[in-house]
């Protein structure tokens, strides 16, 4: 996997080609010291409130075998203030509004999707800036967007000048068993997999073959020869009329993936397909599609591994005590701004 193959798998490379093909999104430039902020192992403070608390612990002596922590007005205490980017602030509320108030947010390439526990409705749907930076310092997924894009990549030439985004979408509420990964090798359509492969659906195996025809057709329209490499991935969804809509295009590696496949089959080609109907492998272009074919194959979701975060993991230290107080915080001010 090429560098260059990487780069152009950021949303604003194919954005503007396929736009037409896709759900409604906003791009917006991130400052330095938004990124700074994102990235800062610090205590989770979210800007966006007025108000901030203060946070004092108080000895009541040898009477009192524990300490507790008390909100307290007095000078001495220590204050933990939210960073503030008004400007920033301004062209997130007024891109959110534009979109409808409610937007699915990503960095360059990955969504904060293994943070979505933290969300106050389980959910990677963000209705305000505080929602967006509560996912994004809380994701392992956006800091190896900032830190290592191009980990798994083989060639030797230097790093591409990037520029990080905020992409904001249009929210959706889209059904995880219409979602489907598709791969391309030498700009043919080799490979199709069900997205959520952790679940059974049983109307991806009734509907199997359609399914694969609908996609194909919509590949070969659509996708085929328009986008900037010839290998790659791209998502995805099929909605309740037939019609395919493009989601994502992800790189052709070990960074995606390969859900049902693996990447050795996918590269070699080897028994893909055995896959096939006897209709379909008569056809040569006809790629190999799997699904979850019952119940028994379900398995555990990726994401449950990250929904014990590194800061709940050790509450030794003091920081590590705030970060969880602010947490608290941060909850309840948000379900204090959602009371009428």
């Amino acid at each position: 996997m090429k560098k260059e193959q990487v780069f152009n798998c950021q949303f604003s490379s194919w954005y503007p080609h396929f736009k037409s093909q896709t759900i409604r999104s906003i791009i917006l430039p991130i400052p330095q010291n938004v990124k700074d902020y994102l990235l800062d192992d610090g205590t989770l403070v979210v800007s966006g409130r007025e108000d901030p608390q203060t946070i004092s612990q108080e000895d009541d002596g040898d009477d009192d075998e524990t300490e507790e922590t008390v909100w307290s007005d007095d000078e001495n205490t220590a204050t933990l203030t939210a960073p503030e980017f008004p400007e920033f602030a301004l062209k997130v509320e007024e891109a959110i509004h534009s979109l409808g108030g409610s937007v699915f947010p990503k960095l360059n390439w990955s969504a904060p999707r293994d943070a979505y526990w933290i969300a106050m409705n389980s959910t990677l749907k963000c209705n305000s800036l505080s929602d967006i930076f509560l996912l994004f310092k809380s994701s392992d997924f956006i800091t190896r967007d900032f830190t290592q894009p191009f980990i798994h990549c083989n060639d030797d030439s230097p790093d591409p000048c990037l520029s990080y985004e905020l992409v904001l979408r249009k929210w959706c509420e889209l059904i995880p068993g219409a979602e489907f990964r598709c791969f391309v090798k030498e700009n043919k359509l080799i490979g199709i997999s069900q997205r959520d492969y952790t679940q059974y659906y049983e109307h991806i195996s009734k509907q199997k073959e359609e399914i694969c025809r609908c996609i194909q057709e919509f590949f070969k329209k659509h996708i085929q020869y328009k986008f900037l490499d010839e290998d790659f991935v791209f998502d995805v969804y099929r909605d309740s009329m037939g019609r395919v809509w493009l989601i994502d295009f992800n790189p052709f590696g070990e960074v995606t993936d390969s859900l049902l496949f693996t990447w050795e089959e996918i590269r070699s080609g080897n028994s893909l397909k055995e896959d096939q109907s006897e209709g379909a492998a008569m056809e040569e272009d006809c790629p190999s599609f799997r699904c979850t074919n019952s119940n028994l194959t379900v398995q555990p979701s990726p994401y449950l591994s990250y929904r014990l975060p590194k800061d709940f993991v050790d509450l030794s230290t003091g920081e590590d005590v705030h970060k969880l107080i602010d947490l608290l915080k941060l909850k309840r001010n948000q379900q204090d701004d959602e009371e009428p």
